[in-house]
This record gives structure tokens, C-alpha cells and sequence, in this order.
């Protein structure tokens, strides 16, 4: 995996979620906490997630077989779906059920200073974890807002880590509010409460996550600013004069497929074309590191056609986009 996977973080994360895991069941065995219960599956689940990254990014990196030529770069992306699948079923859900469970038959908190302290243990561990991961991003993030990052990034390992940190801090405080009003009030239904409000939590979280992957497993075109350093590379003004039409696509986080129809003089010969071509795809390559795949076609410019965007054949269900740009 590529350093922009945040593999830092990721690992980060797992020795952080293994640790807490474990406190957090002795936690449980010692008081019956629902919530701490909650927060050791929880924990486990979260493990188990940055196992599935980790999987993913290796698997990521086989080379390109004839049964798929463009290499296996979205493997990250399907890991990453998994995830939030394995967040909402077995932290969300589960938080859910056992919360509910604890509303009906609440009971007395016992040795109160087990729970405590692992929370307070927990939200120490989780806030080194999340420090790493707000580390990691703010190298690529840039300029971009936390959302937007979230929504824009194509590496789905880093946006992972930081939602399911940031749910791990959230829902721990849940889980002090309810374990500390249960010991304020001699109710164990707050403890439930407090359960429930946590797996509600990581639901929203994992259909937040599941949304983002979904898109990126159906094929995400390059950033806007990817695409204005693509056009300013394709056009020299001498042998390629404009873009007819373009399309791009992320075969993976650092993988991009670009296909173009590009304008070209009406007497320049076969060898000039070519040549014009390589050097295309060269300048291409050179502003853009991540183009892995590019194809050029060739064409005289001509407004109609490039008022009607890509061929029909290669745009099932309706007519591609406007034309991003075109010379004469």
C-alpha cells in the first residue's frame, strides 16, 4: 500500500482497538455493563475493519492478469465496502439489541471503577489513534475541508480510519454518560440508554461509509484539478490542437484510466500523428504521475461532433457530457 493509504494509521488504529478491546471485556465481566459490552464489540469490529484495509492494500498490489488487464487497484475500495458493512452489522446493530435488552432488564451497576477507568483509558488510546489519522490527512487534504476530504478522497482507507476514530471518541463519551448518570441515579436503564445511543451512532456512521465506497466502487472520474493539469498537457497547440471530448476513471486510489478524442491538423501524416500521440500521453504522465492507462484517438476537429460528446456505443443509457475542450 502506498504511503496516501495511511497505512501509519491504519495499523495505528489496530493496536489501539486490540488494546481497548480487551480492558473494555474485563470491564464488562467485572460490572455488566451493557455499555462496555457495546464498546468491546464495537473495539472488535473496528479490529477487524483495519484487518480488511490492510487486506485490501496487498491484495491491491497484484500484478494485471489477462482476466483483468487493468490490475486489481479497486480491491481497496471493496475492503473498504466490507467495512462499513461489518461496522453497521456487528458494532451498530449489536450496540443496539444489547441496549435494548438492558432498557427492559436494567440492573445495578457493579464495581463501578472498572468501567470508568477503562473509558477513560479508552478515550486516551483512541485520541492517539485519532491524532495519528488527522496526521496522515492533513498531508493530502490540503486546502479541502474534513467533509470534503471525506467525500473527494480516493483512497479509502485514511477516510475510514478517521469516521470509525471519530465514532470510537463519540461513543465512549456516550458510554461515560451513561455509565455515569446509571451511577448518579442508581438506574442501570441510563446504561442502556447510553448502549443504544452508541449503535445509532456507528449505523450512521456505516451508512455514511457505505455511501462514499459505493460511489468509488462504481467508478469515480478524476478530481477538477487532475483534469485541468490533463487538458494543459494534451494540448500543444502544434500537433494536438484540442480535446474533442474526454473521460477519466480511478481504477484505484492511484490508478487512472484516461480515453480522449483528440484534435489533430488535416495534413499532418500518419508518422506525425503518432508521434504526436506519445508525446501526448508523455506530457500526460509527467503532470499527472497517476495516468497508468491512456487512450488517444485521433480526429479533425469539428464542432458537431464534438457537440455530441463521446461515440453512443461507449455511453450506454444516454449521451456523454459537453465537450471539456477544443481548438481550431
Amino acid at each position: 500500500m502506498s504511503a496516501s493509504g495511511g497505512t501509519k494509521a491504519i495499523v495505528a488504529a489496530l493496536g489501539a482497538n486490540l488494546a481497548i478491546a480487551a480492558s473494555k471485556f474485563v470491564a464488562f465481566a467485572f460490572s455488566g455493563s451493557s455499555s462496555m459490552l457495546a464498546e468491546g464489540v464495537h473495539s472488535i469490529a473496528d479490529s477487524g475493519n483495519q484487518f480488511l484495509l490492510l487486506v485490501g492494500g496487498k491484495r491491491a498490489r497484484r500484478e494485471a492478469t489477462p482476466q483483468h488487464p487493468f490490475g486489481y487497484g479497486r480491491e481497496r475500495f471493496i475492503y473498504a465496502f466490507l467495512v462499513s458493512i461489518v461496522l453497521f452489522t456487528i458494532g451498530g446493530m449489536f450496540a443496539i439489541y444489547e441496549g435494548y435488552e438492558k432498557i427492559r432488564h436494567p440492573h445495578e451497576l457493579e464495581h463501578w471503577y472498572w468501567p470508568v477507568g477503562v473509558l477513560v483509558f479508552a478515550i486516551l488510546a483512541e485520541g492517539f489513534s485519532f491524532r495519528t489519522a488527522i496526521k496522515e490527512s492533513n498531508e493530502l487534504r490540503g486546502s479541502l475541508s474534513w467533509a470534503q476530504f471525506v467525500r473527494r478522497a480516493k483512497a479509502p482507507e485514511l477516510p475510514v480510519v478517521l469516521l470509525e476514530d471519530f465514532g470510537a471518541l463519540i461513543g465512549l463519551l456516550l458510554a461515560l454518560f451513561g455509565v455515569g448518570l446509571s451511577l448518579l441515579t442508581g438506574d442501570g436503564i441510563w446504561d442502556g440508554i447510553g448502549t443504544v445511543m452508541i449503535g445509532v451512532l456507528l449505523v450512521l456512521i456505516a451508512l455514511v461509509l457505505a455511501a462514499e465506497t459505493k460511489s468509488l466502487l462504481l467508478g469515480e472520474a478524476a478530481g477538477a484539478e487532475e483534469i485541468g493539469r490533463i487538458e494543459a498537457a494534451l494540448v500543444d497547440g502544434r500537433t494536438v490542437t484540442g480535446i474533442i471530448h474526454m473521460r477519466t476513471l480511478h481504477l484505484g486510489p492511484e490508478e487512472l484510466l484516461i480515453a480522449a478524442k483528440i484534435a489533430v491538423r488535416h495534413d499532418d501524416t500518419a508518422a506525425e500523428v503518432a508521434a504526436a500521440i506519445n508525446d501526448a500521453e508523455a506530457r500526460v504522465r509527467a503532470a499527472v504521475p497517476i495516468a497508468r492507462v491512456i487512450y488517444l484517438e485521433p480526429d479533425i476537429y469539428s464542432e458537431t461532433e464534438a457537440a455530441k460528446g463521446p461515440d453512443p456505443e461507449a455511453t450506454p443509457g444516454g449521451p456523454g457530457p459537453a465537450p471539456h475542450a477544443a481548438g481550431h
